[in-house]
This record gives C-alpha cells, structure tokens and sequence, in this order.
C-alpha cells in the first residue's frame, strides 16, 4: 500500500525536517574558558614578565589555615568562632543547601517515576446505549509508571547545569567565608593598632603633664608668664581629647568584630593588649596561577560551564519528546471485588510530541540561553581581572609600606631626639616653651604615623591573602598555641 501526501501537508513538514536537521548539527559550547594569566605578578619582579601561561581551575587546592601565620592566639580563637557563628557564611551555606536540592530534584527527572494510587467514581445516565440510567461506582487501585525517554540528552543536559550551579554555590560559599575571615582579622587587627595608638596617646599625656608641672613651678617662682602655662594646659587637653576619640573609635571596632563573629555586642569583649601579632613575610615569585584556586573565580567558572550546558538543553527543545506510560491495578464496580483476579486491570502507552508551530519560542529559548553564555564569559573575565588588580594593589601596598615604614622609622628616631635635647635645654633656660611644644608634637605625630603605617602593613598583607584565595604554607607548628590562651584573652562581659 502507498502513501501520497497532500502537497499542503509537505509545505507543513519541510520545515519541520530542516528544523531537525538544523538541531542534529547545533554545536554545544563546552570545556573551561581559558584565560591567559601572567607567570609572575608584576609587583613582585623588577620588570613585567613577558610570557603568559594558561590556567585550568585549581578550586581544589588547600587553601590552608592562613591567620595561622599570624601567630596570635587571640586572632585564632576570633575566626573560629566566626566559622561557626557568622551569619553570612550560614546563609551562603543555607544557598549550596537549596542549590544541592535542585541538583537532586533535576537529575530525578531522568530517573523512572513509579506511583501508587486509589479512587473511586460514581456517575450514572453516560452511557447511552443502556437502558439503566442509574448511577454506578467504580472503584480502582494500582500502580502507574512513567518514563521520559532522554535521546537527545535534554534531561542530562538540565542535571548536569543543576550540579554545575550548586558547585558554583560552594564556591561562593568558600568566598564568603574566606571574606569573613580576612574581614575578621583586619578588624582585629585594627582594634590591636588602635589600642598601640591609645597607650602612644596616654604617654604623650603624661610627657605633657610632667611639663605642665614644670611650667607651673616655673611661673609660681616668677621665672615665665601664665601664657606659657595656658599653652602647655591647652595640649595637654588637646592630647586628652584625641585619646578619648580613640576610645571611641576602639567601642566602634569592637562592636562591628562582635556582629563578625555572631555575637551581641553587649556581651562581647577583647581585652586590651599589646600588639605582638606577627606580621607574616610575603614568599617571592609567587605564581599567577594561585588566582584560579579563589573561590569567585571558581564560582565564575562554574557558571560559564552550567551555561554552556543550558545551551544544549535550549538546542534540544527542537527534538520530540518521548515519554513511556503504564498502568496496572484492579478495577471493579463492587469493593468487596477489588482484589478478584477477574478485576485486575493493565494499561501501557507511548507518546511523542514535537510542537510544530510555537510563535518562535524554541528559537528565542535558545538565543536567550547563548545570551546568558555570553553573560557568564564576560562575569568570569571580569572577575579574573579584577583579582589580578586586586592582588597586584596589595602586592605594591606592602613594597611600597616596606619603605615607607623604614623611612619613617627614620623620622621617629629623629623627632625623638629632638625632643629630648629641647626638654633639656627647656630645663636649663635655653629655648622657649614653644620650642619644646613644638618638638614634642613632632614626636607625636611621627609616632603615630609610624602607627599607621604599621597598621596598613598588617591590613595588605590580609589583604594579599583574601586577594589569592588563600596563603602559602603555613607551619602546623603554630597552630599548637592557639585555643588556650585565646580563650582566656576573648572575654564575654
């Protein structure tokens, strides 16, 4: 027997063949982007290293227990509790979550669906060929059966983009928590310069009141004018005033180290203590590739590939979908019947479906999908560049501090000579009391600079860390000393 199609019906199919054709020779992006990462950060070479090298994703590598080289018992103590406590890393935790429930829940989708189920109808005056139009009940219990048939990988397609995005999570989740760390130390780390600057201040209080009482004697015994203790009384006051800004700002600090590690501020507390953190030596020729184990860029890189995946799956909505059915059970009027083998009951069916006319769904699917593509490659490009800036600012905060701590050591040296020769030659009667005035604020402020520089020296080298997703190795070592003293120095009040 021959079949002979009407020609409206072959100007109906042949674009649905081409249609399949088109899809059967679609190409699906894959593989990690590649992005050309210099072999050497300029910062810490004399000239820009001339070669490139292509670096593969290394999320995996161990990115250590880096406060640990800080050797501050203290600091230990303040990030494990915010490992535990920190409510930002709770939440990002609470995302991978969801995100590996929608991993499941998709590649469930490729797996065979198996269901029990009952019922009962009762209905009457249907079936018209019978003369009884009473109403009738049917009861019904069985099992179904329901398989999508994955030919052309769409179901794989959408589990793999599933995984790819959860994996994507864990790797914001390992951002998040390497930002609270770093976070956590650098506000320590400021508290601790605050409290240096603090104990700077009181001295230079006391320094100032020695002299006060000097100058006070001296114009009791009519030696100087009363200007000249107004002078010594107005920095004394003065000095007094910017200690207690500091005090403040230390409340400040305090208080925001409390919501990092998830606690209440009013029950947090770090006791006061002398700045002996290490500050950890910076290794040369650190590589570039160390940028591809940061958690963002992974993250970034996980996304390019569930993108690519979502390509595929929008390509895929051109083929039909196959899917298989079946049933099987009893049937029967009468309850006390159901379970005769003469009520038993079966049913199987197939079916394809391929939507012929859909107003340019499909195709605006797949556009959509390769627009998101193009979206994630740009994020993740983005991202590697703004870790190149962000480690290549860090790496010439610490040169550049190196020297400026060195000269400015210098300056410290200078002003503190000078301000004890012009205490003595005040002493004797050889310089005015603005002279010595002058010297000591001199002092003061060159101390306090050398303070800050201290102080941007710690956060760089924090900020290095956070900026390559992780430290070099870190002796196991100094990880002994870290949960017995800190306990004691992390108060609750």
């Amino acid at each position: 027997m021959k079949f002979a199609f009407q020609p409206w019906v072959r100007g109906a199919l042949l674009p649905l063949v081409a249609a399949l054709a088109l899809a059967g020779c679609a190409t699906v992006p894959s593989g990690v982007p590649e992005i050309q990462t210099t072999a050497q950060f300029k910062e810490q070479g004399a000239t820009p290293p001339a070669g490139f090298t292509k670096a593969l994703p290394s999320e995996a590598q161990a990115r250590g227990a880096w406060w640990l080289a800080f050797n501050d018992p203290v600091l230990n103590a303040l990030v494990e509790k915010a490992d535990v406590n920190n409510n930002n890393i709770q939440g990002a935790a609470a995302r991978l979550a969801e995100a590996r429930a929608l991993a499941r829940s998709a590649n469930a989708d490729r797996l065979p669906q198996i269901g029990l189920g009952a019922g009962a109808n009762r209905g009457g005056g249907l079936d018209k060929a019978s003369a009884s139009v009473r109403p009738g009940t049917m009861t019904n219990i069985g099992a179904t059966f329901s398989y999508e048939v994955d030919l052309f990988g769409r179901l794989s397609g959408a589990s793999n983009a599933a995984k790819l995005d959860a994996a994507g999570r864990e790797g914001l989740l390992q951002s998040t928590r390497l930002a609270v760390q770093a976070e956590v130390a650098q506000t320590y780390l400021q508290l601790r310069a605050l409290d240096a600057e603090r104990a700077l201040m009181r001295e230079t209080v006391e320094a100032y009141s020695d002299t006060l009482r000097l100058t006070q004697r001296r114009q009791a015994a009519g030696d100087i004018a009363e200007l000249d203790v107004a002078r010594v009384q107005t920095e004394v006051s003065s000095t007094e005033s910017d200690a207690l800004a500091l005090d403040r700002q230390r409340a400040q600090v305090e208080h925001a180290l409390a919501v990092l590690v998830g606690d209440s501020a009013s029950s947090f507390g770090v006791r006061t203590d002398e700045w002996a953190t290490a500050l950890p030596a910076i290794p040369p020729g650190v590589p570039g590739t160390v940028l591809t184990r940061r958690p963002d860029v992974s993250a970034a890189q996980n996304a390019v590939l569930a993108a690519q995946a979502r390509v595929g799956v929008a390509q895929t909505a051109w083929f039909p979908d196959i899917s298989l059915t079946g049933a099987a059970g009893y049937a029967s009027p009468e309850i006390g019947d159901l379970f005769k083998w003469s009520a038993r009951s079966w049913g199987v069916g197939a079916l394809l479906s391929l939507p012929i006319f859909d107003g340019g769904r499909r195709e605006a699917g797949v556009q959509g999908a390769n627009a998101q593509l193009d979206g994630a490659l740009a994020s993740y490009r983005t991202q590697v560049l703004v870790a190149f800036q962000e480690v290549e600012d860090q790496l010439a905060a610490i040169r550049i501090l190196q020297e400026q701590s060195v000269v400015q050591a210098k300056a410290v040296s200078s002003a503190q000579r000078a301000t004890s020769l012009s205490d003595t030659r005040y002493r004797n009667g050889y310089i005015s009391q603005l002279d010595l005035l002058d010297a000591r604020r001199s002092e003061l402020r060159n101390r306090r600079q050398a303070l800050q520089v201290k102080s941007a020296q710690y956060q760089a080298a924090v900020g290095l860390i956070r900026a390559i997703g992780g430290t070099w190795e870190v002796p196991a070592a100094t990880a002994s000393a870290a949960s017995a003293t800190a306990t004691q120095k992390v108060a609750t009040r």
